[in-house]
């Protein structure tokens, strides 16, 4: 006899939700100025890249767009965007306040209450969509 009747509503394969299902998921589960906050950061993504590729890895929201962009990270008092290769991308505005030793990432820790530079993340965003385009290609 089969266990039918007590199999969970989900598909056992790991692709029975897609990403941004998933995504959507942990902006609800969240329910407090941390999931605002990722859909706020989601939404600039989208705007700034606007054919970007939304991946859950590292149970993680991602964006890529000819490699990996950056992660949204939630926190208990932050919620934190890695550049994956925010080491080596120009950053005039002084957006990037975190992991700032490392010789890869960057990441910009938000706080709750913090103002979204909308100009300087999407000028951000676009120079790693940049960086991935040139390293693809080289």
């Amino acid at each position: 006899m089969r266990r039918e009747a007590g199999h969970m509503k989900k598909s056992p394969s790991k692709s029975a939700e897609s990403p941004s299902e998933l995504i959507d998921a942990k902006i609800e589960e969240l329910g407090d100025w941390r999931g605002d906050m990722l859909a706020r950061l989601r939404a600039l993504i989208k705007e700034a890249v606007p054919d970007v590729t939304e991946e859950w890895k590292w149970a993680t929201p991602v964006w890529s767009h000819n490699g990996l962009i950056c992660t949204g990270e939630t926190y208990k008092k932050v919620v934190k965007t890695t550049f994956a290769k925010g080491a080596s991308l120009a950053d005039p505005s002084g957006l990037f306040n975190a992991s700032l030793e490392g010789n890869v990432r960057r990441a910009i820790d938000f706080h709750e209450g913090d103002k979204l530079d909308k100009k300087a993340l999407k000028t951000l965003i676009q120079a790693a969509v940049s960086l991935n385009k040139s390293s693809a290609s080289g």
